[in-house]
């Protein structure tokens, strides 16, 4: 009895009392939204747009951090199948380089969220700072361990990131991304001083000047 407990509680079921109080108002189209990628110093910035049913029910939906990378995949198969609509905007290390990572990432959210069908009317954003073109939004601080359909765009844009990691190692095999998926861990900085940067890697983030320097330093 008690294992059987522990399996059913292993995860956590967000509520929805976010997007409830636009449902409460007849604004159904209520999308949440987060993003993956802010802080490695290689590949894309991804964000997900997500539009939510109602009646929705998925256990173990929570912030994606949270979760291993087995239960990731299998909500992120349950969200395409039981959402309303999935978006996902992708933008490259190149334009992270050219315009700055924010403004990157507002990009990727707008990307995800221009894909929704139907239109949402109102947006639930991650964090404390977005850049509105025309939709209603409100951001929530740690929306993604507390808003569900946030928590959903976070586990779809970082699964989506993670398997174009994946492919990139086997682009560039002596990085690891596969593994650190471009974040800036010791293995990921060694490389990076044994091997040099390659294309996918963020010039902008002078690697040199300061991660290398910080690493030298421990």
């Amino acid at each position: 009895m008690t294992r059987n407990k522990e399996r059913r509680t292993k995860y956590k079921v967000l509520s929805t009392k976010y997007e409830q109080q636009y449902w409460n108002d007849g604004i159904l189209h209520v999308a949440g939204v987060d993003e993956a990628g802010r802080g490695p110093l290689a590949g894309p910035v991804v964000a997900a747009a997500v539009i939510v049913h109602k009646n929705i029910s998925i256990d173990g939906i929570d912030d994606s951090k949270k979760l291993n990378g087995k239960k990731r995949d299998e909500l992120f198969e349950l969200i395409q199948e039981k959402a309303l609509s999935v978006g996902v905007g992708i933008v490259s290390h190149v334009l992270v380089d050219e315009v700055n990572i924010l403004q990157a990432t507002f990009r990727a959210m707008h990307e995800a969220i221009e894909q929704l069908k139907p239109k949402p009317q109102q947006l639930l954003i991650d964090g404390n700072r977005f850049s509105g073109k025309g939709i209603p939004f409100q951001t929530i601080v740690d929306g993604d361990a507390k808003c569900f359909s946030i928590a959903a765009a976070s586990i779809i844009a970082k699964v989506t990131r993670d398997r174009l990691m994946i492919e990139y190692d086997e682009q560039f095999p002596q990085y690891g991304f596969a593994q650190h998926k471009g974040y800036g861990t010791k293995q990921h900085i060694a490389a990076i001083r044994k091997y040099g940067l390659c294309e996918i890697h963020r010039k902008s983030f002078h690697l040199h000047d300061k991660q290398l320097t910080l690493f030298e330093r421990e």
